[in-house]
């Protein structure tokens, strides 16, 4: 069986940071967010700035060397919609078909459209992903191509705008099904210009974050940084619906696989001889993990975010799945928070998961991270079957740890990749491990702060500085495997 080892980048996160400010993108809905005076202000952001970042945008070469002599043989990256389309695509017309629930059903789109839009596109930017993607085939990477990392057109999603008044907003981002119509334009595109050059298409990652963190926890600094329900709810909708409709726009001019990248969570009750905790649990699992994956693997579709499924054919589009895997959640029972989300009958338990203290232990003694992520490899063995019950092409295509003094690093990859060893010994076939990430990045809200690079880099000189024990550790597990 062939088995990718590899590395993960996102654009926003690792692209800027020339010296001499040649290559921004301040296009995206994240660069207005990180900049905004009030989000400064309030801390909700940490006032870094990506443009200060780690260059990636130039010095690809020398990373994808780093990644080659780790022994890797795979190399996921993102390809930025707002830097091949800068300006709106609203005015190139296609077609559309809807169900009988009002569903987005067909975006019609031909190659005329495809020359309409190659009008609109930045030829410097394409070239420039042309060239990426050439070098990473040169050096015999399989290559993983995602499409939707979390960012966002400003021209689709004014987070800014959005926060103040989403009614009058004309940028909804995923609120809006426009949205949908037009990724399904842009994947058409890219598919069209870079398919020679691409192994895997991912849709999303982690679609369902744009959802929890923008409309429902208004406090961590994710735009639009509003509480909402309703726009919550739609724009889980509006993403599945977005993915299938990518799904068919790139196979139009592609028959590569085309998936989508989860954070599927395991979620553990604090009490799990309380019903009501287990109930939580459960509930968590529903809205968090399964909505996506029943959707888009099985055509259910959780309307009401209740837990019932209609059956909605047109969305059963998919060919893999990603799990990206960092940590659990441990919950315990509330009562319903959301009319319009029945299923929040939960709230994550302070110390474990995702809600631990940095550098410290859980209240279960796992060490917790630089962002105060508990480590539990137990959780990535757990959320890959539940992966696995929906497709038998599953990657783990992030996992890795906040970790600036590489103390906890080398012992997090060993023991996680032994869960993937223990995974493909029950029979559960995992065809690959991507860590996140090779170099230190740009992470969102906290900015340069938190330090998750197999190489550090220092923000003066872009210079790559190995952490050592966590590079020889990886290296060693490729070679080598795991006893």
């Amino acid at each position: 069986m062939d088995f990718y080892w590899g590395v993960v980048q996102s654009a926003f996160q690792f692209e800027m940071g020339d010296p001499y400010r040649r290559n921004i993108d301040s296009r995206s809905d994240w660069w207005a967010w990180v900049r905004d005076p009030y989000n400064v202000k309030n801390e909700l952001v940490s006032g870094d700035l990506p443009e200060e970042g780690i260059n990636n945008y130039d010095l690809y070469e020398i990373d994808h060397r780093l990644a080659k002599d780790l022994g890797l043989n795979a190399y996921q990256l993102t390809i930025e919609w707002s830097r091949i389309f800068p300006c709106p695509t609203f005015n190139v017309d296609v077609s559309v078909e809807q169900d009988g629930y009002g569903f987005i059903k067909k975006v019609k789109i031909k190659r005329e459209h495809l020359q309409q839009l190659d009008e609109l596109a930045n030829k410097r930017e394409v070239r420039h992903y042309l060239d990426v993607l050439k070098n990473l085939k040169k050096l015999g990477f399989t290559t993983f191509v995602t499409l939707n990392h979390q960012t966002n057109p400003i021209w689709l999603h004014d987070p800014i705008e959005v926060r103040m008044n989403i009614e009058k907003a004309k940028a909804k981002g995923w609120v809006d099904e426009r949205a949908i119509i037009e990724f399904a334009k842009f994947v058409a595109y890219i598919a069209w210009k870079f398919d020679e050059y691409v192994d895997y298409w991912a849709t999303f990652d982690e679609p369902m974050v744009t959802a929890e963190l923008g409309y429902l926890a208004p406090y961590v600094g994710w735009p639009p940084g509003i509480l909402n329900p309703t726009a919550a709810k739609k724009v889980i909708l509006n993403q599945i619906i977005a993915h299938a409709r990518a799904y068919d726009s790139i196979k139009k001019f592609s028959n590569k696989p085309v998936g989508i990248i989860l954070n599927i969570i395991p979620a553990y009750p604090l009490d799990p001889n309380n019903p009501k905790d287990q109930k939580a649990a459960e509930n968590y699992d529903l809205f968090h993990n399964r909505i996506f994956l029943e959707a888009v693997n099985r055509g259910k579709l959780d309307i009401e975010i209740s837990g019932e499924y209609v059956k909605v054919t047109h969305l059963r589009r998919n060919d893999w799945i990603g799990n990206n895997y960092y940590t659990r959640e441990v919950v315990r029972y509330v009562e319903p928070k959301y009319e319009e989300l029945p299923l929040i009958t939960f709230v994550g338990v302070e110390g474990y998961g995702y809600s631990g203290n940095p550098n410290s232990l859980s209240p279960d003694n796992n060490p917790t991270s630089d962002f105060g992520w508990e480590v539990f490899p137990k959780g990535l063995y757990d959320s890959t079957v539940e992966a696995y019950e929906y497709s038998k092409n599953v990657f783990i295509t992030e996992n890795g740890i906040a970790d600036s003094k590489d103390i906890l690093r080398p012992r997090y990859i060993v023991d996680h990749i032994r869960e993937v060893k223990n995974l493909i010994e029950n029979g559960i076939r995992v065809g690959g491990y991507f860590h996140w990430a090779l170099t230190d990045n740009y992470e969102w809200a906290m900015g340069f702060k938190i330090r998750f690079g197999l190489y550090e880099v220092d923000l003066i000189t872009k210079e790559r500085i190995p952490r050592r024990k966590s590079v020889e550790t990886y290296r060693k597990v490729v070679e080598e495997g795991i006893e």
